[in-house]
């Protein structure tokens, strides 16, 4: 696919859909008297269709990307906000027999806009009110249902013990069941890896209705729920949690560096070496932008700040970074102690010392138009390579565009890439996040930032992992390749689904066909049973 191509690709495809898409529309009626014949309690209370003034407003609620919330952007015919596991159990009956598509949300995260946005007549399950969260501090576990959002989940922790915690991200109002359905990476993975290895039961609504926990569904589609993508294999209406010992009082640091060129190559070259020793205690990540306001000799300069979570006291931090890291220059005024639940406030930018309830508010602080990408590094990159980043830094807007550096290491060394679906593990030093975002509408906005983006992505092919590139499912990218929604050959879907899940794409497919032969949970970049090539 050319560059033009590629750009026009969205627009082209709403075009060639929407001839289909008005023949369709009559379908939710007879899905609407359908839902009602399956379960008319209090069902209607939760059904949403354009006529309805709260609508717009109920659709827009958790979307988080302005690139899919426009006016050409297609709307589901109607959106179900269950109650109960019955609500979902209708939706899917009376989905399959009307011909409709279901897509799955929980916190509306997802990159590519999938669990909201479809180019074939669709129906929103939003999970939005099946969000309880249920912990058992005696056993260590909790019970969380998949409309929560990891703030929800942490401050529930929380509320019954300052020294348990669950390992996943750090964005408060992403959904538990996106998060956990990709692989779910976090402050805490170095130390016990991702939120998919500390999933011990599920309760799964497959393509018949029925409601399978672990030992009903069996271990192969336990193990794929667990990484595999979400919208693929059933709704998963809650997981049960593995809850992780953490000590009273952990270190944070957010240390920044404005930088000439040569020495933010410098420094982020010797971190690259420096992590590779780090005790798995220690996450350390690097985000990175042009500096906007600061300049030398007339010449931008480079923003690196350096984030870590410690494991542990302020003191042993300082001798480890001396040790490990000192190019760094960390001192304790660069420090804060404070506990777990406490630094996943810090960590989602919220001003010191604000209430531990804001992890419970599930609105987006803003909503931007924005685009991303991820790779995994096997090996430290050149300096020349870095260099080569600023320079296409300098290309875009200062502020619009950042690069985020994420060691792994640790306990993630130690996880078979074949254990979850999610593969990224041994040998992988950091992973590499890509953003851009911008607030201007319009083909012109989505061409010059959309366009940068992939031309950084181009330059980095040759310092990154190979054959295959890999990505991150949970940062979806649809220009890695589109299933279309049926007619997918295996050689088409496993070009991205190899860059996601490497030699566990096949296993995915054989658990797909066994339990949902015809398709019918299936997204742009779902995985497809091998019957539908």
């Amino acid at each position: 696919m050319n560059s033009l191509s590629s750009l026009m690709f969205p627009f082209l495809f709403l075009f060639l859909f929407s001839f289909s898409w008005v023949a369709s529309a009559d379908r939710h009626e007879d899905f609407l008297q359908c839902l009602q014949y399956q379960n008319s309690n209090a069902i209607s209370k939760v059904i949403y269709t354009p006529i309805n003034s709260s609508y717009s407003s109920v659709l827009q609620f958790s979307i988080r990307n302005g690139r899919f919330n426009t006016s050409a952007t297609p709307k589901p015919l109607v959106i179900v906000t269950p109650l109960n596991v019955a609500h979902i159990q209708a939706a899917i009956t009376c989905s399959q027999k009307h011909g409709l598509q279901i897509r799955v949300r929980s916190g509306g995260h997802d990159y590519e806009g999938l669990s909201y946005v479809a180019v074939i007549p669709f129906v929103v399950v939003d999970l939005i009110n099946m969000r309880t969260v249920t912990v058992d501090v005696a056993n260590k576990t909790a019970w969380v249902q998949g409309g929560a959002t990891l703030g929800e989940v942490y401050y529930r922790i929380a509320e019954k013990s300052r020294t348990l915690a669950f390992p996943a991200g750090v964005c408060p109002t992403v959904g538990v069941g996106g998060h956990i359905s990709g692989g779910g990476t976090g402050m805490i993975m170095r130390k016990y890896g991702l939120a998919v290895d500390h999933i011990i039961d599920a309760q799964l609504i497959d393509v018949k209705g029925r409601i399978l926990d672990r030992a009903s569904m069996g271990e192969d589609l336990f193990w794929a729920i667990r990484g595999g993508g979400g919208n693929t294999f059933g709704v998963v209406v809650a997981w049960k949690l593995e809850l992780v010992p953490i000590p009273a009082s952990v270190t944070v640091f957010n240390v920044t560096r404005i930088l000439m060129k040569e020495d933010a190559t410098k420094l982020i070259h010797q971190w690259q070496y420096a992590i590779e020793k780090f005790d798995e205690d220690l996450f350390s990540r690097i985000f990175i932008w042009r500096s906007a306001n600061s300049t030398q000799e007339g010449k931008p300069m480079i923003q690196a700040a350096f984030t870590s979570l410690f494991l542990g006291g302020v003191d042993r931090l300082l001798s480890y970074m001396q040790e490990s890291f000192p190019e760094l220059g960390l001192v304790r005024e660069d420090c804060i102690e404070m506990s777990w639940i406490e630094s996943t406030v810090y960590f989602a930018q919220f001003p010191r010392n604000t209430s531990l309830e804001v992890l419970l508010n599930r609105g987006p602080r803003s909503t931007i138009f924005f685009k991303g990408k991820t790779d995994f590094v096997k090996e430290p990159i050149p300096k020349t390579a870095l260099e080569g980043i600023w320079e296409r830094l300098d290309q875009v807007d200062a502020e619009s565009a950042e690069l985020q550096f994420t060691a792994y290491g640790g306990k993630m060394n130690e996880i078979a890439e074949s254990s979850t679906p999610f593969p990224h593990r041994a040998g992988t030093l950091y992973q590499i996040h890509y953003a851009i975002s911008w607030d201007e509408e319009g083909i012109e906005a989505y061409a010059k930032y959309i366009s940068w983006i992939r031309r950084l992505y181009s330059y980095m092919a040759s310092y990154v992992s190979k054959n295959p590139r890999q990505a991150y499912v949970n940062y979806r990218d649809l220009d890695l390749g589109v299933n279309n929604l049926g007619n997918t050959s295996y050689r088409q879907a496993s070009i991205w689904g190899t860059k996601y899940f490497k030699n566990n794409f096949d296993r995915l497919v054989r658990v797909k066909t066994a339990v949902d032969p015809a398709n019918f949970f299936r997204n742009e970049q779902s995985i497809p049973p091998l019957s539908s090539w």
